[in-house]
């Protein structure tokens, strides 16, 4: 059974699978415990996991980070959703047509290298401080990557598939609509679990400037009073919420591709 575990591309039973990932976990706490605790690193820069959880109780008791959390969420949901609804179509007619592919590939594959921060004082100039800027941010940190990928994931759909459509007499739009889209479908949700995963890093960035509420101006604010507990908890209140939208997508992505799944995921 050891040989198997670490057999290049196994599949290895759900049990060993999620003991991995909590045993991780406990590593991870132990080492902060131990590091905490124990004094080796000073309270101002790593406070303990008991002062952290105290903290995070009190926060929700008083309902102070209630609402950030809720603005926090409608920030990065707004922001992904816009570049979902362009990114998709455009990255499946790229990964169909070269002509499309030759038009937007380039200009695309030109401005992801560009960070979305970098952006933050043109967005303040063209629309304000408001919530469009913030939303702005996250779109312009998610739309380009987002897009390509779907462009490979169409790609990807095997030539047979489109050409014998064509011999049964299928017509271009029902080559999009009966074979590419449905073919392509299991990478596009996959993609778009990885890419609102990006969308919660930048929500930080959006919420830097202007922003008077929202997790990312909590751990900002904690930052300049020095309350290290409550950065933490506010970075972890972000990756709670991001896991939760993975585990929510890979709930889809089994109830609608099982055929496509394998054990682990």
């Amino acid at each position: 059974m050891i040989a198997k575990l670490f057999t290049p591309n196994k599949e290895i039973p759900k049990m060993f699978y999620t003991s991995a990932g909590f045993l991780t976990f406990i590593i991870f706490l132990l080492i902060w415990s131990v590091l905490s605790y124990g004094q080796i690193v000073n309270p101002l820069f790593l406070p303990t996991p008991t002062a952290v959880l105290t903290t995070a109780v009190d926060l929700f008791v008083n309902g102070e980070i209630l609402s950030d959390i809720g603005i926090s969420f409608t920030r990065v949901l707004f922001g992904f959703l816009a570049a979902a609804i362009i990114g998709i179509p455009l990255g499946i007619l790229m990964g169909s047509l070269r002509i499309m592919e030759g038009a937007f590939e380039p200009i695309i594959g030109f401005i992801r290298y560009m960070p979305a921060s970098a952006f933050i004082p043109l967005l303040i100039l063209w629309i304000g401080l408001g919530e469009t800027e913030k939303m702005s941010v996250i779109f312009l940190g998610t739309f380009f990557q987002l897009t390509l990928m779907i462009m490979d994931v169409t790609k990807n759909v095997q030539n047979d598939l489109v050409d014998v459509s064509y011999t049964l007499g299928a017509k271009k739009a029902q080559v999009f609509t009966k074979v590419i889209l449905p073919a392509s479908l299991p990478g596009i949700v996959d993609t778009l679990r990885i890419t609102f995963g990006w969308a919660w890093t930048y929500l930080v960035v959006a919420e830097i400037v202007g922003a008077s509420s929202g997790l990312g101006y909590m751990i900002m604010q904690a930052s300049r009073f020095l309350q290290p507990d409550k950065i933490i908890v506010g970075i972890l209140i972000i990756g709670i919420l991001g896991l939760i939208t993975d585990i929510l997508f890979k709930a889809i992505y089994k109830a609608s591709f099982s055929w496509m799944r394998k054990d682990g995921f």
